[in-house]
């Protein structure tokens, strides 16, 4: 009797947990899968024939970012795929701060498509949420995808890790199809503001033929397709850039360079704005006005953070909204436990991690030996990375890559 309890209660146990697993798994959109990756210029030149013969079908290729820079494989990447006979969807890199540059940066994504065939729904990547409340990201995202879709006639899908889809967005932008990026799981986590996924990335390390180094792979459904597939026929005509002013509160361990980074404007500009005295003096509880221009120059050089003493990577992707894993891949660190002060990782991922490297700020004292030492690499191997001739001559403030 004990042991066919026993066995009463092992069976139910394992009818709860299966149930268990099945709440904590986000489901597809119902429909055909289809195998995909997504690209950018990280990717250099691609062989989208063998691309084709490995069984992808689908391609998301990047546009553009901000207001002004277009991804300069773009055109490449496009006339390859639609030749080797793949679908295509475009994705734009958002860097928007407020709902007007973000309305701006949607016509300028547009028209960077304009006359393209494209059969997947236009993607709107938006994970440089630095300094942004979840409103504010829920607000700028939202104004992305409705001026998207209205200027192009066409459907949109929003991209977003999986702690950002559950953490951030939410409210009317889940009105849109998830791409949802999470890597070495078997299935997306369910913790999240969507019911279902659409499509799904799920490594940032993929190895594709005719791809030279790392690549995004993803899972896409149906619900990626669009029902009019085509092209947009005409330019939009781009509004004319307005400012707007944000407050930014200063944070322990800030500085002005960081927050000129953030906003994406210059320390220069801040400084006059606010009648700064000293640049390098400003504190805890200061309220800073930052004006933005919607036109505000892109740059495609990734957002970059200098480590300080007593820095994690788990509180640095936390400050970021990011993952350890993914700044790990980022910036090649083999243990996530161990970053130096003065090093400069790479944050932000508007590109593949396969081309990037790690870099290191010279301080005062430093040696070329002593830095080999603690990064596991030689003094010959750093003098060649960086062009010195002489091992024993380096300054402080200099920026060395790390082999």
């Amino acid at each position: 009797m004990i042991r066919k309890v026993s066995s009463y209660i092992l069976f139910f146990g394992v009818l709860m947990l299966l149930g268990c697993t099945s709440v904590f798994a986000l489901p597809p959109e119902e429909g055909e899968r289809h195998q995909g990756i997504d690209v950018s210029m990280w990717q250099g030149d691609i062989d989208f024939n063998k691309v084709a013969a490995s069984g992808v079908d689908t391609v998301y290729i990047r546009s553009s970012l901000g207001c002004d820079y277009t991804d300069p494989y773009f055109a490449q990447n496009y006339e390859r795929a639609r030749a080797a006979g793949l679908n295509v969807g475009f994705y734009h890199y958002v860097t928007a701060r407020t709902v007007s540059q973000a309305e701006y940066q949607a016509h300028f994504f547009v028209n960077t498509i304009q006359g393209k065939e494209f059969q997947c729904r236009l993607a709107m990547d938006f994970e440089d949420l630095t300094s942004l409340s979840s409103a504010e990201a829920n607000e700028i995202g939202l104004a992305f995808v409705r001026t998207v879709e209205s200027l192009s006639g066409k459907g949109t899908v929003v991209y977003s890790d999986a702690y950002n889809a559950g953490a951030t967005f939410g409210g009317e932008l889940t009105d849109y199809p998830l791409w949802i990026a999470e890597y070495g799981v078997s299935t997306p986590s369910s913790q999240v503001n969507w019911d279902a996924w659409a499509g799904w990335q799920y490594s940032d390390t993929g190895t594709v033929p005719g791809i030279s180094g790392y690549v995004d792979l993803d899972h896409y459904t149906d619900a990626m397709v669009l029902e009019n597939p085509g092209n947009v026929v005409r330019p939009v005509p781009m509004p004319e850039p307005s400012a707007s002013v944000v407050e930014y509160t200063v944070r322990s361990g800030d500085t002005l360079w960081g927050i000129a980074g953030m906003y994406r404007t210059s320390v220069s500009a801040i400084v006059s704005e606010n009648g700064i005295g000293n640049p390098n003096l400003i504190y805890p509880g200061e309220v800073l006005k930052i004006t933005l221009m919607d036109n505000a120059p892109s740059s495609e050089a990734d957002r970059t953070y200098l480590v300080r003493r007593g820095d994690t990577l788990w509180g640095i992707a936390r400050m970021y909204r990011t993952s350890v894993a993914r700044l790990a891949a980022m910036n090649h660190i083999s243990d996530p436990n161990l970053i130096y002060p003065g090093e400069v990782l790479q944050i932000s991922s508007s590109g593949s991690t396969g081309n990037v490297g790690r870099t290191y700020v010279v301080r005062y004292g430093d040696t070329l030996s002593g830095i080999a030492l603690r990064f596991g690499t030689t003094v010959s191997q750093l003098a060649a990375a960086n062009g010195i001739t002489n091992p024993d001559l380096i300054y402080a403030g200099e920026t060395l890559t790390i082999n």
